[in-house]
């Protein structure tokens, strides 16, 4: 296998601009992607999130490109997130080779996105909602576009992206390079690749569906009145950042409220904010305003955040291959992180269908129920159960039983 960026074919001033952003050595889906992709094949790659999947597909395109004119490559992702962080490093790999790019996505000003598609820049990144918007409405020309990435493929697939999928590919050109990345190779995925990709090189460096290997995992069996009291312990064992993941907004929400009402610095990111708080979210929590982020899904691909102490699966995921995504965010690159799992006993399915796409048991560990911090969140629980008064059912608890109002949530009501 190659050991250097040199030994893959790419030209000195890509290797000048991997040396300036500390790029010192290939990933493995690096090392067996680029190569195939600098030729001109079509490339299936899976590897776990974290892996360096931009790269491997952004430094063949922009060596194939260099010292060409017009919009030559489209970037497919499925969120408006990963759309940004792919034009970062998209950006210092082409800018290198006198490329150019622009980002097309929902929630921003159509019309300078307009503006900036009539410079013809070489590449264009979208989310495949917006683009179809500008198709439709005659504003960006795909005709002569050579080159095709479809990064987190299974997710555009999982949320329903197959129909605007569909109508980009009808405005593309036949003969055309198509790089299809994935975390996980399900049957859908299959499928797709199989109509509409040429011959294509197979990498997967990863068994799909195998999580980061530098990721700690632990499932804790839980009653569901005590996920809020075990999440504080969690949190008070380190001062690392935690990435909090909720299955449904509402939930997020509240997760939200107590860690605020406990004293964490903490952030929201999941469909009803909006794309500037979503972005201080982020930017928050990677400068270290925020030490925790709570999140639903839309953040489980493509979130770009270094040294993420611990992933928190305060509720187990919708999908079981989403799993794999949300323990990713710990233990990038050469990071490593824990990746804590809250089930209850009606999760065992899931966990056991997550067991199975993975090919391994999640380590089981103890509930702390004798830890201090545990104990006294859980006799706030109690206290609140036995005096649940009219204002701390509506709203404004004291911070004393806040705790309380959160885990009775969990254990009256069922989470939507």
């Amino acid at each position: 296998m190659s050991d250097s960026f040199e030994r893959l074919g790419l030209s000195p001033e890509t290797l000048g601009a991997l040396r300036r952003v500390r790029f010192t050595q290939p990933t493995p889906i690096q090392v067996q992607a680029i190569p195939p992709a600098l030729a001109g094949k079509d490339v299936i790659g899976c590897a776990a999130t974290g892996t360096g999947k931009t790269a491997a597909y952004v430094l063949p395109l922009v060596e194939r490109f260099a010292g060409r004119k017009g919009s030559l490559g489209l970037v497919l992702a499925p969120t408006r997130e990963l759309v940004r962080q792919i034009a970062e490093p998209l950006g210092v790999f082409a800018e290198a080779r006198g490329l150019t790019h622009t980002v097309v996505i929902g929630g921003e000003d159509m019309s300078a996105q307009v503006e900036a598609l009539k410079a013809h820049p070489t590449f264009v990144l979208a989310t495949p909602g917006r683009l179809v918007d500008l198709l439709e409405s005659g504003s960006v020309s795909l005709y002569r576009m050579e080159g095709l990435v479809l990064d987190e493929a299974d997710r555009m697939l999982d949320m329903g992206f197959l129909p605007q999928l569909e109508r980009i590919l009808a405005e593309l050109p036949r003969k055309r390079q198509t790089l299809l990345f994935s975390a996980t190779l399900g049957p859908d995925v299959g499928r797709f690749a199989r109509e509409r990709l040429y011959k294509p090189v197979r990498v997967e460096v990863t068994r799909s569906g195998t999580p980061a290997e530098r990721a700690e995992q632990r499932l804790y069996i839980v009653k569901p009145e005590e996920k809020s009291a075990l999440l504080l312990t969690l949190l008070a064992e380190s001062d690392s950042t935690a990435l909090v993941f909720a299955k449904s907004k509402e939930r997020a929400d509240k997760v939200l409220r107590l860690l605020q009402r406990e004293g964490h610095k903490s952030a929201v990111l999941h469909a009803d904010r909006t794309q500037n708080q979503r972005r201080q979210a982020l930017e928050g929590f990677r400068e270290g305003t925020y030490r925790c982020l709570v999140a639903t899904d839309i953040a489980a691909r493509g979130l770009d955040v270094e040294d993420v102490g611990q992933v928190i699966n305060y509720d187990l995921p919708h999908s079981p291959e989403d799993y794999v995504h949300r323990i990713g965010r710990t233990a990038r690159a050469q990071a490593s992180g824990v990746a804590s799992t809250f089930a209850t006993s009606r999760d065992k399915h899931v966990v056991a269908e997550i067991e199975r796409i993975m090919r391994g048991q999640i380590p089981r560990v103890p509930v702390p129920r004798e830890d201090p911090v545990f104990q006294e969140a859980w006799t706030r629980f109690l206290a609140s159960q036995k005096d649940p008064g009219p204002a701390q059912k509506d709203s404004g608890a004291a911070p004393g039983k806040a705790q309380g109002r959160h885990a009775r949530t969990h254990g009256k009501r069922r989470p939507r």
